[in-house]
This record gives C-alpha cells, structure tokens and sequence, in this order.
C-alpha cells in the first residue's frame, strides 16, 4: 500500500498535470522518492546519457536505469526516450523538469539557510573575475575556504570588464573582482588593491631599458588591447586626449594570453597592470616599465551583484578576499614580480 509523507511530490499525477513539492514522498513498497532521486532526473537529462550520469554518481548503468524507471512508474509515464546517442526528455518529462529544478533549488537553499543559522556558512558563491586575477588571488581564496569552511562551493567565471559588469547587472554572478579606473568607490565598490599601468614589449626591447616610460612615449607607438567595448581602453583615450598623445592600437585581442605572445613577437606593445605580467611572464619573455608623468593607476575591486541574496556565505567569501589582499600586501607583491621581469631582461 502506497503512503506518503507530508505533500505531494513533484509528480502527483501525470494525468492531470498537477505538480506539488516535498522534501520526502513514499511511492507502493515504501520506496522513498526524496532529493537524491529527483537530482538524479535532472542530473541525467543534462548529461543527456544514463551512462555518464552512472559514471557521475559512481554506480552502474543499470542501477541508474532502475531509478529512473522507478521515477516513470511514480509519474504515470515516461520521462525519457532513448536514443541513439543516450536519452533525451519525453514531452512530459520536459514539462516536469524547470518545476523540479525550482524544487531541488528550493530544498537545497533551505537546508542552506538551517545551517547557517547555527552559524555555519553553507552554499554556493558564484564570483566572476579577470583572467588575470586569478592567480594569486583567487587560487589563495579557494584553498582558504577549502580549509576553513569547506562548505562553501566556490564557482568561477572568467570574463572581460564588460562581461563581468552584464554578469553583475543581471545577477549570473553574486560579486566581482575587476579594474575600476575611478579613484573613488562606487555602488557599493571595495577597493583592494591600487595598481600602476606598464607598457610592455618584448625581451631586449630597447624602448623598455629603463623601468620606467613617460606617457608622452606612448605616442605613435603600435598597440594591442582588449576589443572594444572596454572601459580600460576608454580611459587610456581619454588620458590620450588630454595630453595630446596619439595612441596607435594596431590589434586587438580579448585573450590576455594571445596578447602575451603577441607582444612577445616584437615589433608591437601593449598597456597591462602588474596582475597580467606576473601571470604571463609564466608563458612569454617579457620586458616591462612603468608608465609614469601621469603615471595611470587603476584599482582592483570587489563589487557586488544589485540582485544578489548577501548569504552567510556569500560575506564569508568577501572577507576572506578582503584579507589575502591585506595579508599578502598584494600591492608591493605585484610591484616586487614585475620589477624582478624588467631586472632579468637587460
């Protein structure tokens, strides 16, 4: 004899079409219907293969095949068509899946919620950063919250200043650590770290010989930068403008990596803060000098998503971030390895 527990689950009846939610639901047998088995439903439908789902849980393909058939049998139909490539869903069971999704979100965020009420931060956070952020400051960040509250799900997302600020706006990200050019915090903005702007060429490049550069020197000389819209880009015109320098950007390349090697080559530079020429410098021979009368500082910051929920876990990860950027003097680290760069090259 069936019972249940509670409400009705995600499939009350196939025939009506009436779907409620519960955390625990028992079908004939008192074979339970919790969490775990309606995770696996969607877990399978985005791998699209009952095989890469049973490698996924570590199990078998038939024991993956038997859940889901014991879910069918739940739901009064199929929620899978075979093909010849794995499964994709039967018309019901796309019809169930973005429910089950609201569902599994649910339950998970309130068992979430519980434990961090007792103090204990629990979750996901999902950060975007700048490709050349990444290292050292996010790898520290991960290993912390690995060691301390393990808990915490860090999820990363690499982009550029544009997509970073999408992200931001339209909440794909709970916060951000990217350049601002603004002397002054906004919205809400931290600032971590201020850094100065080089020009940097190839090895050897008799235009770096010294380690610094005046801004007047930029004038003609060929470019590559990031692709437009970028509003580091937008700020070196504009500082261009005001001192009646011509800038000359000859390519443009969204990856820090190509434009690394780009540079490499000869024959053309590029304006990067000491992040991206501490991180290539592991790819390239670089020679680098600071770009000074003005001198141009930008500023690393960690801003926050307007749609984002401020969990426990969410500020745990922004303190942590606020104190590897004290704690490791991230500024006069960065300033040591690309002084160490220019040293090795002349």
């Amino acid at each position: 004899m069936g019972c249940s527990v509670g409400r009705v689950g995600p499939c009350e009846n196939s025939q009506t079409g009436h779907f409620r939610y519960t955390d625990l639901t028992y079908l004939s047998g008192g074979l339970a219907v919790d969490y775990a088995a309606w995770k696996l439903f969607i877990d399978a439908a985005e791998l699209g293969s009952l095989s890469k789902a049973a490698v996924a849980y570590g199990t078998s393909q038939p024991h993956i095949s038997r859940q889901i058939v014991e879910l069918e049998q739940y739901c009064g139909g199929r929620l899978f068509q075979r093909t010849g490539r794995g499964v994709v869903l039967t018309e019901l069971g796309a019809r169930i899946a973005p429910r089950i999704r609201v569902w599994l979100a649910s339950t998970e965020q309130l068992s979430n919620d519980i434990r961090s009420t007792a103090g204990e931060p629990i979750g996901v956070v999902r950060i975007g950063i700048l490709p050349s952020t990444a290292h050292p400051l996010v790898s520290t960040l991960y290993h912390r919250l690995r060691e301390r509250y393990p808990l915490v799900q860090l999820q990363v997302r690499e982009g550029q200043g544009a997509l970073l600020e999408t992200w931001l706006e339209n909440g794909s990200v709970d916060l951000a650590i990217l350049f601002r050019n603004s002397p002054t915090p906004k919205n809400g903005d931290e600032y971590l770290v201020e850094a100065a702007t080089y020009l940097v060429g190839a090895d050897g490049d008799p235009l770096l010989k010294q380690s610094t550069i005046a801004f007047s020197k930029l004038d003609g000389i060929p470019l590559v930068s990031f692709c437009r819209p970028n509003s580091w880009r937008e700020r070196l015109e504009q500082l261009a403008g005001e001192h009646q320098v011509s800038l000359n950007f000859a390519a443009e390349a969204d990856s820090l990596s190509l434009q690394g090697h780009i540079v490499a080559d000869g024959g053309i530079y590029a304006l990067l803060g000491p992040y991206a020429i501490t991180n290539l410098e592991k790819e390239c021979r670089l020679q680098a000098s600071m770009v000074v009368n003005p001198s141009v500082p930008r500023f690393i910051a960690l801003a926050m998503s307007p749609h984002g929920e401020m969990t426990l876990a969410c500020r745990t990860v922004m303190q942590f971030t606020r104190e590897i950027a004290r704690s490791r003097n991230l500024s006069s680290d960065l300033q040591l390895g690309v002084s160490a760069a220019f040293l090795r090259s002349i």
